[in-house]
């Protein structure tokens, strides 16, 4: 009865709609789901490039949602602004058997401004279309299309990127004039199909079915690196009346310049003051460090996103009178300021983020979402991140440190790269005293220094200079003993061009030791135990990336309670690999136990046989830091 009712239903659907049956999920072959949580059924990406000021983007993707994994995918967000429209915005959904169970009304789709807690001015919206089934599995399909006043990028294309996703149908197309042909690069994918069309066009056009993706491997290169993909880029372009050529980096960099021209022009009393500033100083760095001061406590960072104002800073005299500005508008007056100082800077365009990838540079395209300022130095180039007011001159850490930039300089902009961070700079080193009552329980001064990258650890620097609870909070996250009370800490910022952070604090550990009789059990390693074990793999296929060197080094003095002996001394541990070295040594000295932890792992790209060592790196290491010793009572 049932089986008839859910017949009769899906009927009833059919008909209420008046569409046939469409993408069964019987229709997708076995070998295709398993080991899957959505199928994409079909997705069509098709770049107009209309004329060098003219592009649109027509985008249509059916996926299958087979589990509640991939709910995400149910869901479409575009966003928009007065040089983009959206047109023909659709969206269905459909049952396992095909039958359209929902069709969308554009009074469903949520239009809201896309504004941001830091923008002052933003004039993005975005349209967000949901259409979450709550029965499994079940099939959405989107149909879009975004009309640009511009040309200025092009939609790059991955085959997938996320490897819980197969597809049988995909294909990615740009249609342009032959006189505006953009150029292209590929990663292991085949040459395009190109079609000659009316009108002196022509397309190229790629194509792929039933693919299943690779599984993504730990401790891989880039996702560029690793899945087929298309990178596309105008070389004429044109936004917003600005036109340029991205053919090569110094044409691009003419057109940033371009956009830049005439907006360093710093009213006269600025002039002066930046001058008085600087007043007796001779060397750049003196200098570039007293502005930096002074940016820091004049202004503030807001983003504005208007037009043409994505690429053109404010002026120098608007940031001057207002007191703040975005990252463009900050940089750019902070390069005004040191021109008037007699120091020659660059306003150099960046991909921020922890985890960007890095430009590819012999493909010049659209690659950043930031600008920071370049110095020339005497040995090496002094970068400023002009949007923080508390971040230490020189400073650049994980955001956008060890990866390239376009620095817009007289002659066009040049691919340069930002300060890299090595394993002296990144280290934490930590002492501390700890004394052990025969209950187990102890208390424990620490004193640890967070210095270079590690400097950034659980967002420290942040925390620097942050509320007693806010800083008290980050103790208790990051103080990695099983249980303890922090009796009293300090947090001291050491601001300099490799910063460092100095906590200071007073634990009471309950039960630290375990006690057994006449015996009592100790783990050495305080606070710095190494737990993670990388699974081990048959088949490596990717290189292995270890993106960040650093060093760590504990030394930890136990203070015993008299009458207690250790039954045994563990032996010093020496453990070296490609990866990097370890050191732990164990040292009685009369009534105290001394241990010395030294790490050092190495940065670096490994070919992909060497995965199983590393993995035996890490199974060493934590064997060691988790190494109990055994003392015995003498009563």
């Amino acid at each position: 009865m049932r089986i008839t009712l859910v017949v009769l239903f899906s009927v009833f659907l059919s008909d209420a709609f008046g569409v046939d049956p469409k993408y069964p999920v019987s229709s997708i072959p076995e070998n295709l789901k398993e080991g899957m949580y959505a199928i994409i059924r079909e997705s069509e990406s098709k770049f107009f490039v209309n004329s060098k000021s003219q592009s649109s983007h027509y985008v249509r993707k059916v996926i299958t949602i087979l589990n509640p994994k991939a709910k995400n995918y149910a869901s479409m967000t575009i966003w928009y602004d007065k040089l983009r429209k959206i047109e023909n915005f659709k969206a269905n959904a459909y049952d396992a058997q095909g039958n359209m169970i929902k069709k969308l009304k554009q009074n469903e789709i949520i239009d809201e401004s896309n504004m941001h807690g830091f923008s002052l001015f933003e004039d993005t919206r975005i349209k967000h279309a949901d259409l979450s089934q709550t029965t499994y599995p079940y099939t959405v399909e989107f149909e879009y299309t975004v009309s640009m006043r511009y040309l200025y990028s092009i939609p790059e294309f991955y085959l997938y990127t996320d490897d819980e996703i197969a597809i049988q149908k995909e294909s990615y197309s740009i249609v342009y004039p032959r006189n505006v042909k953009p150029r292209y690069r590929l990663f292991k994918i085949d040459q395009p199909k190109l079609v000659n069309l009316p009108d002196n066009k022509e397309s190229m056009t790629w194509e792929f079915e039933n693919v299943k993706p690779t599984k993504f491997e730990n401790f891989s290169p880039d996702i560029d690196r690793v899945v087929p993909n298309i990178k596309a880029a105008p070389s004429e372009f044109e936004f917003d009346g600005y036109a340029g050529n991205m053919s090569t980096w110094e044409q691009f960099g003419d057109w940033q310049a371009l956009l830049n021209k005439g907006r360093d022009v710093l009213p006269e009393g600025t002039k002066k003051k930046v001058r008085d500033i600087t007043k007796g100083m001779t060397s750049t760095e003196e200098k570039a460090r007293a502005i930096y001061s002074y940016l820091q406590s004049k202004t503030r960072y807001v983003s504005i996103q208007l037009g043409i104002g994505g690429f053109q800073p404010f002026e120098a005299s608007v940031v001057d009178q207002t007191g703040y500005g975005d990252c463009k508008a900050l940089s750019n007056y902070t390069v005004a300021m040191l021109k008037e100082v007699g120091v020659k800077a660059y306003y150099t365009a960046i991909m921020a983020g922890e985890d960007a990838d890095d430009v590819t540079a012999d493909f010049p395209n659209d690659h950043s979402n930031h600008i920071i300022v370049g110095i020339p130095n005497v040995k090496d180039t002094l970068w400023l991140e002009c949007t923080n007011q508390s971040n230490p001159f020189g400073y650049l850490g994980t955001n956008t440190g060890d990866r390239k930039g376009l620095m817009i300089t007289e002659n066009g902009g040049k691919l340069v790269h930002t300060i890299r961070y090595d394993a002296n700079q990144n280290m934490q080193s930590r002492t501390a005293d700890v004394v052990l009552a025969k209950t187990g329980d102890a208390t424990a001064k620490v004193r640890t220094i967070y210095a270079g990258l590690q400097y950034e650890s659980g967002d420290l620097n942040f925390i620097l200079n942050g509320q007693f609870d806010e800083q008290k909070k980050w103790l208790q996250t990051n103080t990695d003993i099983p249980s303890f009370d922090i009796a009293e800490f300090s947090m001291e910022n050491k601001k300099d061009k490799v910063p460092s952070a100095i906590v200071k604090v007073d634990l009471s550990l309950k039960r630290f030791a375990t006690v057994s009789g006449k015996r009592v059990f100790l783990t050495p390693n305080l606070m710095n135990r190494s737990t993670y074990v990388p699974e081990k793999a048959e088949s490596r296929k990717t290189n292995v990336v270890k993106k960040i060197a650093y060093t760590d080094i504990d030394t930890i003095k136990y203070h015993l309670p008299e009458g207690i002996y250790p039954e045994f001394m563990p032996a010093p541990v020496k453990i070296k690999s490609r990866f990097g070295e370890y050191e732990a040594t164990f040292t009685l000295d009369q009534d105290n136990l001394i241990y010395i932890r030294k790490v050092r792992m190495n940065k670096g790209e490994f070919p992909p046989e060497s995965y199983n060592e590393m993995v035996e790196f890490y199974r060493n290491m934590s064997k060691a830091d988790n190494t109990k010793m055994v003392f015995l009572s003498k009563t």
